[in-house]
């Protein structure tokens, strides 16, 4: 299956929509590198991205260029944005990053106008049929009745949004609000409705729910409630605004006439679009079959009326201080010992297979970016030997070599009572030959593969966890140290883990990154860095 890369703009706090996305691509058997847009690297989601990429401010003239090389150099299929600042210049500006390719999951540039600026939405609520509060721009020509309601034009996530019980409060609270609206306030229950619709604006999931409890303009605490006017009401919406992907749109049912006065739209996934996704409206699926080529459908399948869903915060470690530690964790292939060394043990073992002197061929094909075996067999005219010749590489006994320093290293953390572990992908019969043959004294190996197949490599965080568990030890006390950055350092950041950067020189991974954690490009300077560990 294709790999597909997702760009997510502004991303934030916005780590269960990128979960969401991860468990989406596991159910679907979909190889997804998620990458990440923050401005200064510090986004707690980032450090659940695949790729971390810094941009300029999204109000920068350089910004959407920045966004477009992005998209061209690593190949992005989808861009979605997740804030409201970021809307309107990416939708204005669409086409200059569909030009190289990537999708952006936006809605129209008038259709944003409308959702930037309360006095449209208002106006856009009422021309579809829908009740809402109308607004007025100045305070001194509110006539409707109290308490009212003030809040910013173009605001967002509740700031600077209050109830005005008095004439005489709502002066003051106008003199704190540059460019803002006042309109009726709607008592009632509060509710929400996520709705996703495919790249064409044809509703896929409407799913209603209500507000139980709320902080700073999200939500803690829904219910899903797959209440059939709101429905049919978001579905006369959707006919008009014809959204790109997400939309989250908000109202207040009173409680005494049970008539729905909508308020907001937000032309985006909102902060708690992923409940939705838990209740079964599972958007982040149906945005990788997208991507795919599959067709969609509306559906209400599934989806979990009645559930009741609650959130919590977790932190993330992005900048490490230091602390004792307690536990080493290393990966195996070229961190201890260098991968070359074992493709030219297993190259000497298929030659000897073979009758001897392929040796050489197979190393030019492999430094070549070739398969080297595919080609030797074909070379050979022995193509159905491929099976066999596969075995052979892949249960030999390597003639493999710990680097210089690092048994000494490895002896050093164990005298000082320094628990010492190996967390390593790859064929378990391959990876167990390799440790024999290395001889390794550590306390604890876990060969990702033997807990149940290739999902539970690097980035997979389940070996890191059992890990932990087997210490007793907290996360905080625990080193990793990898040298593909790429796959090591995602888990052991989310957990709370500090890390070491391998950069290995002479490694079969190539490309060198950042990855918020301390780099060591030698054996030596490895050694120095694990031996000021207390």
């Amino acid at each position: 299956m294709k790999e597909l890369h997702i760009l997510f703009t502004g991303v934030g706090r916005r780590i269960e929509l990128i979960q969401a996305f991860r468990q989406a691509a596991l159910v679907l058997d979909c190889n997804l590198k998620i990458y990440g847009a923050d401005m200064a690297g510090t986004a707690p989601a980032l450090a659940y991205c695949d790729f971390t990429r810094k941009v300029c401010g999204m109000k920068e003239a350089s910004y959407i260029s920045e966004l477009t090389e992005i998209c061209r150099k690593d190949k992005i299929d989808l861009l979605i944005p997740t804030i409201d600042t970021d809307l309107l210049v990416l939708a204005e500006r669409k086409a200059e990053i569909e030009a190289v390719g990537t999708i952006v999951l936006i809605s129209a540039p008038d259709k944003i106008r409308i959702c930037r600026d309360k006095n449209n939405t208002s106006q856009f609520f009422v021309d579809c049929g829908l009740k809402a509060p109308m607004p007025v721009n100045d305070y001194r020509l509110y006539n409707g009745d109290f308490p009212a309601f003030i809040k910013p034009k173009d605001g967002s996530s509740s700031i600077n949004a209050f109830k005005v019980d008095t004439p005489e409060e709502l002066p003051v609270y106008a003199e704190q609000i540059e460019d803002y609206i006042v309109q009726p306030f709607v008592a009632g229950t509060e509710y929400t409705i996520d709705i996703f619709c495919d790249f064409n604006g044809e509703p896929v999931y409407i799913v209603p729910r209500e507000r139980m409890q709320v902080r700073a303009g999200e939500v803690l605490k829904t219910k899903i409630c797959l209440d059939r006017k709101m429905i049919e009401e978001a579905k006369a919406l959707i006919k008009e605004f014809k959204p790109c992907g997400p939309m989250t749109v908000q109202l207040i049912r009173d409680d005494k006439t049970r008539e729905d006065f909508y308020i907001e739209i937000n032309p985006r996934y909102g902060g708690g679009a992923p409940l939705s996704m838990k209740a079964g409206a599972r958007s982040a699926e149906t945005v990788l079959k997208m991507l795919l080529g599959e067709k969609t459908s509306y559906s209400e399948f599934g989806i979990e009326d009645g559930a009741v869903y609650s959130r919590f915060d977790q932190s993330v470690c992005i900048t490490e201080g230091k602390g004792q530690i307690k536990g080493v964790i290393f990966d195996l292939d070229d961190t201890l010992y260098s991968e070359k060394e074992y493709v030219r043990s297993g190259y000497k073992a298929v030659s000897d297979y073979l009758g001897g002197g392929y040796e050489e061929m197979l190393w030019s094909f492999f430094e070549a970016g070739k398969p080297a075996i595919d080609e030797l067999l074909k070379e050979l005219n022995c193509d159905g030997e491929k099976d066999k010749v596969l075995s052979v590489y892949r249960s030999h006994k390597p003639d493999i070599h710990l680097f210089p320093g690092v048994a000494e290293m490895i002896c050093d953390l164990k005298s000082r009572g320094v628990k010492v572990g190996i967390i390593t992908d790859g064929r378990p019969e391959g990876q167990r030959n390799k440790l024999e043959a290395l001889g390794l004294n550590v306390d604890d190996v876990i060969i990702t593969d033997e807990l149940g197949g290739i999902q539970f490599r690097k980035p997979c965080d389940i070996a890191f966890r059992i890990m932990i568990m087997r210490w007793r030890l907290n996360p905080a006390d625990i080193v990793y140290v990898g040298d593909n950055p790429v796959k090591d350092f995602h888990a052991p950041q989310q957990l709370g883990m500090r890390s070491v950067y391998f950069a290995n020189q002479d490694g079969l991974y190539q490309e060198r990154m950042d990855v918020g954690c301390p780099s060591v490009n030698s054996i030596e300077k490895l050694r120095m860095f694990v031996k000021e560990i207390r």
